[in-house]
């Protein structure tokens, strides 16, 4: 298909500002888009994004905009200002027909520079929005939220519930292939435990206190962050890897039950894949409170479980993985309903919509 349309992307300073971008990329192509994205320059978005095939990365200047003190509240502001002005430059040239915003402070000088000059969407992830959000959605034609709770803090009639986008090789996993790759036999259930970056060694250390106990039923995968290995720990029933790449969409086909903190991305990809989960989320002394809420809300719909960090010891953890196992299909039912936990399609028709509209304003 011949390329006429040219799309911005944007977001950064987390995975979870770029994964759900990436999960829009192959759709993107195939509706004939010309692909730009706006990230930092040293960013993680950058180490994501830049390696794909047909998408051309633009670095800008970025600075975080902080509620609290801190000596880089002096500088930040010159590094905004500059990133503004890289912007407006950028966005002038490539003169897109649409920017899609994901979020984190490097997206609000790029839809500040794309509004008025192109249609701007912005997709919020968490279940209240961070402040970049907050800001770029004051320049947004559309709002995307990926919780219907979310609604209700935007305060915006262009604000539309769409679930979030979901990266397509997720569901083309292979459970054979997976328990071949672990060395399991697919005789017991696959507990698959993501500790993430940020916070993990509570987690981790409450998993590997209760593996004893958890083994006696359960095949355990256990993803424990980088340089997070525990060497001492020899069991036939326990795997475990710093990250896992290429052979994840295999590992989630393999796995029964999932415990994880819930940060929204990773808490909608295992919803998609309808995986009965336990949620550990961030407490308030290490977060702003979203995992909390993003928790709270899956524990509501009846798509899964929760235990605060406080909560969580050998005895009690093992206690809600055989719950949650024994009635798993109840959460998979529940699950199996809602049709807004891919949100895929809804998100590609907005932006679809949104450059049609762009596309003709460039053609006056």
């Amino acid at each position: 298909m011949e390329n006429n349309k040219t799309i911005v992307l944007t977001g950064g300073g987390s995975a979870g500002h770029v994964t759900p971008n990436i999960a829009l990329i192959p759709s993107l192509k195939k509706e004939g888009f010309n692909i730009h994205y706006i990230g930092t320059e040293r960013g993680i978005e950058r180490s994501l994004v830049e390696p794909i095939e047909g998408v051309e990365y633009h670095a800008i200047s970025a600075g975080k905009l902080r509620r609290y003190f801190s000596f880089k509240n002096f500088s930040d502001p010159f590094r905004v200002i500059k990133g503004a002005s890289q912007a407006k430059k950028l966005i002038k040239r490539l003169n897109p027909d649409v920017v899609f915003s994901k979020g984190g402070f490097v997206s609000v000088p790029v839809v500040m520079a794309a509004k008025g000059r192109c249609p701007v969407v912005c997709h919020e992830s968490d279940y209240t929005p961070g402040l970049a959000n907050k800001i770029a959605a004051r320049y947004a034609d559309t709002e995307c939220v990926t919780f219907e709770d979310t609604l209700k803090y935007t305060g915006k009639t262009h604000a539309v519930h769409t679930g979030t986008p979901i990266r397509r090789d997720l569901f083309e996993g292979d459970r054979r292939r997976g328990l071949d790759f672990l060395g399991f036999s697919g005789e017991r259930p696959v507990i698959l435990v993501m500790g993430g970056s940020l916070g993990a060694n509570a987690l981790n250390d409450a998993v590997r206190g209760a593996l004893c106990e958890i083994t006696k039923r359960f095949d355990v995968i256990h993803l424990c962050g980088k340089g997070k290995l525990d060497g001492s720990i020899a069991s036939p029933h326990y795997r475990q890897y710093e990250f896992i790449s290429k052979e994840l969409p295999d590992l989630m086909a393999a796995t029964d039950i999932v415990i994880s903190r819930s940060g929204a991305n990773s808490v909608f990809e295992f919803l998609a894949l309808k995986k009965p989960a336990i949620f550990v989320p961030l407490p308030l002394e290490a977060s702003r409170g979203d995992q909390i809420l993003n928790a709270e809300y899956c524990e509501k719909k009846g798509y899964s479980a929760v235990m605060q960090q406080k909560d969580v010891n050998a005895e009690s953890l093992t206690a809600k993985i055989n719950e949650l196992y024994d009635s798993r299909q109840s959460f998979i039912d529940r699950m199996d309903t809602d049709e807004t936990l891919d949100g895929t399609k809804k998100v590609l028709d907005i932006i679809l919509k949104a450059a049609e509209t762009g596309l003709e304003k460039r053609k006056k």
